[in-house]
């Protein structure tokens, strides 16, 4: 380095731009492993007798982040399912499912469910239903109506054994 009329220090072009490169290198490598990295799901479950809560991500607009909350209620047989509306602090409506018609359930049949979400895509959940009596296992998701009316509907993705249920007595 030598030193100019004034005596400041020149600096050499190629070392600036050197520097230069190796920051915009540090924060691009930086920012790819920030954005790569897993994102979890942010859901809470609750029981309380014949009641199950769950929350987890609803996809109703991609730039606005909505909490759906699920509901299994034992007594009825159903799962509901809605979504609170951000701008007036309301909830939308309930969605259901029969779940005695969906699980196949025999009349007055002793059941034991469990659910909990987790995140399949940024900004929607699924939930996981497992019934533990039958061995059947659900996945759902909800999102708005496609007939555009207001609320949400519940999807059923799949419906699977985990096990094969208990032996009748012959």
């Amino acid at each position: 380095m030598r030193a100019d009329a004034r005596g400041g220090e020149i600096v050499n072009p190629s070392l600036r731009l050197w520097w230069l490169t190796a920051g915009a290198l540090a924060g691009a490598v930086g920012a790819i492993l920030w954005a790569g990295r897993p994102h979890e799901a942010q859901a809470c479950t609750d029981r309380f007798e014949d009641y199950i809560l769950c929350t987890g991500a609803v996809a109703t607009n991609t730039k606005v982040p909505t909490d759906g909350v699920w509901m299994l209620d034992y007594r009825a047989g159903k799962l509901l399912g809605t979504v609170i509306d951000r701008t007036q602090g309301k909830i939308v409506g309930w969605a259901e499912v029969d779940l005695v018609t969906e699980f196949n359930l025999p009349p007055r049949k002793d059941v034991h469910f469990m659910m909990t979400t987790g995140m399949v895509a940024q900004g929607q959940a699924a939930l996981y239903v497992a019934e533990t009596t039958t061995g059947k296992f659900g996945v759902y998701s909800m999102g708005l109506r496609p007939d555009g009316q207001a609320g949400v509907m519940i999807k059923r993705h799949d419906l699977v054994l985990f096990r094969q249920g208990p032996k009748a007595n012959n």
